[in-house]
């Protein structure tokens, strides 16, 4: 396996994935989304937009960059071993990355919902 192949494979099976998760995050997401901003789904689509476009830049953006990292390849089994090390490396970022969209969403999400606090009843 030459690395031409290697870096083909890379870049197919990450860029997959890469749209695979977007699909999901997007599906998934938008139920949350829509509950956040009331009544208001364009809005929510919106968001959802923009959140998906700056996945995809980033990830993207990472896998084009880690392309030229990593060993050589020089027999089938080298080639695998970078293969899988690459690959995993990219669906670690993309799991950090989830977690960290939807903490942040959680964040929003809580001070959004929490109610402002109330005066005690002896100030009204």
């Amino acid at each position: 396996m030459s690395m031409v192949t290697t870096h083909i494979s890379y870049l197919v099976i990450s860029v997959g994935v890469t749209i695979w998760v977007a699909r999901t995050l997007r599906k998934h997401g938008m139920i949350y989304l829509s509950d956040k901003t009331d009544s208001k789904p364009e809005v929510a689509e919106s968001f959802s937009n923009l959140l998906i476009v700056g996945f995809y830049l980033i990830n993207l953006g990472f896998e084009s960059l880690a392309l030229k990292y990593g060993g050589v390849a020089t027999d089938t089994v080298s080639a695998i071993e970078l293969l899988s090390t690459k690959i995993g490396f990219v669906l670690l970022c993309l799991g950090a990355m989830h977690f960290i969209t939807v903490a942040v969403l959680t964040k929003s999400r809580r001070t959004a919902v929490t109610p402002p606090p109330t005066a005690p009843a002896y100030l009204r």
